[in-house]
């Protein structure tokens, strides 16, 4: 009769441990202390990460996955497939962004709100800027009509 009684008691201190183990997990951020202040400002990045934009970073250019912008938060995914350190800098009407340097085969986020105009992306890094590695988006409106087929492209 023991055998059965220990199993039942095992089983329960197996469950009240798993309890406990969640709501540890989910637990934490509505305090009012230090620690609810940094949740209460990381989670809305996480939450709304915003639409996805690939910008692979080379020596020395910047290509993104897409032209088209629209006000609205935006994830850019940094990926340096180039031989030299860069970053990625977003300078416009919403702010300025700067990524964190990025060694060659590294890959980083930088999340920004893009309100309408234009803005100027490039790599901060000393130089990158002046070899060529920048660009132009415009965000809430069309492409420039120079961006047609039938002109000749200066550049990438």
């Amino acid at each position: 009769m023991t055998i059965p009684h220990t199993r039942r008691r095992l089983l329960l201190g197996v469950a009240a441990c798993g309890l406990t183990a969640l709501l540890a997990a989910c637990g934490g951020g509505g305090d009012s202390n230090g620690a609810g202040g940094t949740t209460t400002t990381n989670p809305p990045r996480s939450a709304a990460p915003g639409t996805k934009v690939t910008a692979e970073l080379s020596d020395f250019h910047i290509k993104f996955s897409t032209q088209k912008f629209q006000p609205g938060r935006y994830t850019f995914t940094a990926k340096n497939v180039g031989n030299h350190e860069h970053a990625l800098e977003v300078e416009g009407p919403g702010g300025e962004n700067r990524s964190r340097t990025l060694e060659p085969g590294e890959s980083t986020t930088l999340t920004v709100t893009l309100k309408s105009g234009s803005y100027e992306v490039y790599c901060p890094i000393d130089g990158h800027k002046d070899l060529g590695m920048k660009t132009n988006i415009t965000v809430g409106a069309a492409p420039a009509p120079s961006d047609g087929d039938t002109s000749p492209g200066n550049g990438y």
